[in-house]
């Protein structure tokens, strides 16, 4: 399904270049908007460069978990892969500077519930924010103005392919024909560790779910002290085929760089960037009509600021004993 899928033809980019590059461009076409409507003096104050913008929402991405994580009743883990691509991709061609990522945040978890069929109603979903019930509904309010803008600028693409359904496959198929491994579920608390690591980062914007999801299996096997090199020549039937095999450990590879080199957004840099971007939206601006005043988000202490551990090195022997 995912090869035939608008997230392989659209969302799924070559290289974190082009990544960068379309983050750049939203930057530049935010200022330039500002610019074409004749208010160049507020250039000062919507002046976020492109890496205090990725700062920013590498924060609001880890808020965003942490939401989704506390949500009650529990939700499922492929909501919350599904709002984490919707705060990804949105912001690959929007501005912070435009629109404010804690609401697009809430935004993208209230519609991620809806896509994947969670159902819950929007008043149990506000009812997970600490605020008091009047602010709730302000909050409510500003999630469904922004909700048909973030499924335009989605392009109408609300079909995620999360890594943890083929997880689950591995697991039954291994439970199934890998005899060697008398229990796969001892593996799935790393491997549940490692994929909420890869969630943190631009993984799904650059690997096949399958991909991520075996990564995660041959982590969580690698630090249990499991060779898995059989399981991949006989049961994924790649002892004959060394083309795929050699391109598959190198996806592995570098999404394992990707998710080893990955580093939190520091609180220090988040508390001046916040400054700049709060700026930002306490300005009685209006430029194409996107920037304007919002309310509501101005108390963030909701969620913890503290970021998660890193993902820690594991070599290539490691990831499939001796090949």
């Amino acid at each position: 399904m995912y090869h035939n899928s608008t997230q392989r033809r659209f969302w799924t980019f070559p290289s974190e270049d082009e990544l960068q590059r379309l983050r750049v461009q939203a930057n530049s076409r935010c200022r330039a908007r500002i610019r074409a409507a004749g208010q160049a003096h507020l250039c000062d104050i919507f002046n976020l460069d492109p890496p205090e913008e990725l700062t920013i929402c590498k924060y609001y991405e880890k808020k965003l978990l942490d939401f989704c994580n506390a949500f009650k009743p529990a939700m499922p883990k492929s909501v919350l892969g599904t709002a984490c691509m919707y705060f990804k991709r949105f912001y690959l061609n929007n501005s912070v500077m435009e629109h404010h990522p804690r609401i697009i945040m809430l935004t993208a978890a209230f519609l991620a519930c809806k896509v994947d069929e969670f159902n819950v109603s929007s008043v149990q979903f506000v009812g997970n924010l600490p605020e008091d019930p009047a602010t709730q509904e302000n909050i409510l309010e500003q999630i469904l103005e922004y909700e048909l803008l973030l499924i335009q600028q989605l392009n109408f693409h609300l079909i995620v392919h999360n890594p943890y359904r083929p997880f689950e496959g591995y697991l039954i198929d291994m439970k199934t024909r890998y005899k060697l491994l008398e229990n796969p579920e001892i593996l799935r608390k790393n491997a549940d560790d490692f994929l909420h690591r890869v969630a943190l980062t631009d993984a799904c914007l650059l690997f096949t779910p399958s991909i991520i999801a075996l990564t995660a299996v041959l982590s969580s096997a690698s630090r249990a002290g499991i060779n898995m090199e059989s399981y991949l020549l006989e049961c994924l039937s790649l002892k004959e085929n060394r083309e795929t095999m050699s391109h598959l450990l190198d996806g592995m590879r570098r999404l394992k760089i990707l998710v080893s080199k990955y580093e939190s957004a520091r609180p220090e840099e988040v508390a001046v960037i916040e400054k700049k971007l709060e700026k930002c939206h306490s300005s009685d601006v209006s430029v194409s009509g996107n920037v304007r005043k919002r309310k509501g988000y101005e108390d963030d202490g909701y969620l913890s600021k503290k970021p998660k551990t890193e993902e820690e090195e594991w070599s290539d022997e490691d990831l499939v004993g001796s090949l």
